[in-house]
């Protein structure tokens, strides 16, 4: 298991009208950060992302988890379940973090990866859709990109799409999504995992595979960039 000590700091951001927390971590010299999309009821504080951030940490990534709805919209969702698949809200928020990234002092010029689970991959793929010059890689975990419905096609942005290996519903959906993908994209199934990833070792993959994906991907055209200028 990756050492999650408390390498973050608390942070608020507008996006979208709303006033959003999340959690900034921000290893030494960075080579790009890693925006963490959640859905389906999840938050800042989802064990299995800390999990994946930590790693990516480790690797020399900056990373923010962000709350996409606000403490009234998660009452309300709570309650109904309907906010969370509002896939254009969700997607307009990660835009808006995504441009606040660009202008924060900590990340301003370092490339963005997006890392999306269950209904935030969707958000994170419209988003990708939206932002092509500043969201250099996506990665979906469990994800449901098939709700990112027309934005697919548009998605410029590298896509590695991973896939519980036990997750048939979901294995599915993954592969008619990645049918509509124009973009770089690749299928990863992890053998015997469930939707959750709680089987041992099956997170740790998740994190080395995203981890290889953000690598080959934000690091590489953050070096490029550089030379350039």
């Amino acid at each position: 298991m990756v050492n999650e000590r408390a390498e973050t700091s608390p942070v608020c951001m507008p996006a979208d009208g709303v006033m959003l927390n999340g959690d900034l971590g921000m290893p030494a010299a960075p080579k790009g950060v890693v925006l963490f999309a959640h859905g389906s009821g999840s938050s800042r504080f989802s064990q299995r992302n800390r999990h994946v951030a930590a790693s990516l940490r480790a690797r020399g990534f900056a990373t923010l988890l962000v709350d996409l709805l606000t403490v009234e919209e998660e009452a309300v969702d709570l309650r109904t379940a309907e906010v969370r698949f509002d896939i254009g809200l969700l997607a307009r928020r990660v835009a808006s973090v995504v441009d606040w990234l660009g202008r924060a002092s900590s990340t301003a010029g370092l490339g963005i990866g997006l890392f999306g689970a269950s209904t935030g991959a969707a958000a994170a793929l419209v988003a990708a859709a939206e932002r092509p010059a500043e969201v250099q890689a996506v990665v979906s975990r469990g994800g449901r990109p098939d709700l990112a419905g027309g934005a697919l096609p548009r998605v410029q942005a590298p896509t590695l799409l991973i896939v519980g290996g036990a997750d048939t519903l979901v294995i599915d959906l993954n592969q008619q999504a990645f049918e509509d993908l124009r973009c770089e994209r690749e299928i990863i199934i992890v053998p015997r995992a469930t939707h959750l990833f709680e089987e041992p070792g099956a997170l740790d993959q998740v994190a080395d595979l995203a981890g290889h994906w953000f690598e080959a991907h934000v690091a590489a055209r953050g070096r490029a960039i550089a030379r350039a200028s």
